[in-house]
């Protein structure tokens, strides 16, 4: 049975604001339980998640935001985005919302840089971190293969780049990123088109991709927080994803120990759009285990 979509409409109306910095910051919560941070991806936003939210808030205190530059939060234009102030943002957030539990995180693409660094102040006593899955993204730099519209907004033109890209630019990326058989309708491409779009959102595009080579700058770090071994981890990635499908699946298997990952066959980089009950599923055994006897690499 396919879980039901929550309507952009409708995800929007739920939402709250808190400052951040002086900015405001969209954020949704829902469930009680233990906390579990969705961090969502590049260049969308919390949305990203919505087919597995009212899953998720059944077992879970749930909590996701809209980062600094995504989505329907604000998009200053002379800002120096980081991934480090996102993890700031993440904490940030915790902590309005009186959070002092340890922390489950669920995170995508862009999402993944920011749990990693959330991994790493983990053992430097920045945040308490119970466990981690992370969907498709670039955990290590060697593997990412960035899409065309990504090394141009990279590029000394991106400014012109990131203020002409419109929806069908998105249609065109999301076409190569996508499975075969899991492209996204044309309605999710109007509201995936829409949250890019609000607060003129292309025109700080260029300035987003900066995360490409801040990944390079905080590897070590971050690598070396994944493999201390003692927060239970999980890969879930769409295998024929061209950016970080199944060979960085293969990188990860090599560099973590005891690596705990999931392939989805023919699904892309947003499993949790393409494929969200087999994520939903591949998550929930996931945390079901953390109680269990050591778990065993899983398949699809």
């Amino acid at each position: 049975m396919p879980l039901a979509e929550i309507p952009l409409c409708v995800w929007r109306k739920r939402g709250q604001d808190f400052v951040f910095q002086g900015q405001a910051i969209r954020y949704w919560v829902a469930g009680q339980g233990e906390p579990l941070l969705l961090i969502h991806g590049f260049p969308t936003a919390s949305w990203d998640w919505h087919y597995l939210w009212q899953p998720l808030a059944q077992r879970y205190r749930v909590i996701a935001c809209d980062m600094l530059g995504f989505g329907d939060s604000a998009k200053p234009l002379n800002h120096a985005y980081s991934l480090l102030e996102q993890a700031d943002l993440q904490q940030a957030l915790l902590a309005h919302l009186g959070v002092d539990q340890p922390l489950h995180l669920l995170a995508h693409d862009y999402g993944d840089s920011v749990a990693q660094e959330l991994l790493a102040r983990h053992y430097e006593a920045g945040v308490e971190i119970a466990s981690c899955v992370f969907l498709n993204g670039g955990l290590f730099p060697e593997t990412h293969r960035p899409v065309l519209t990504q090394k141009l907004l990279l590029s000394p033109l991106g400014w012109m780049i990131g203020r002409a890209f419109s929806r069908e630019g998105l249609v065109k990326s999301f076409r190569q990123i996508f499975g075969p058989h899991t492209r996204p309708s044309e309605s999710e491409l109007d509201d995936f088109w829409s949250l890019i779009d609000s607060h003129h959102g292309p025109r700080i595009m260029h300035k987003l991709i900066g995360y490409i080579p801040e990944r390079r700058v905080q590897r070590e770090r971050w690598v070396s927080a994944m493999q201390r071994g003692d927060i239970a981890l999980r890969v879930i990635d769409g295998e024929v994803d061209p950016i970080s499908g199944g060979h960085m699946v293969e990188r990860y298997r090599q560099l973590i120990p005891s690596p705990d990952t999931v392939l989805l066959p023919g699904i892309g980089h947003y499993p949790q759009i393409e494929a969200p009950m087999q994520v939903l599923t591949h998550y929930l055994t996931f945390r079901d285990d953390l109680v269990s006897p050591p778990r065993k690499a899983a398949c699809s």
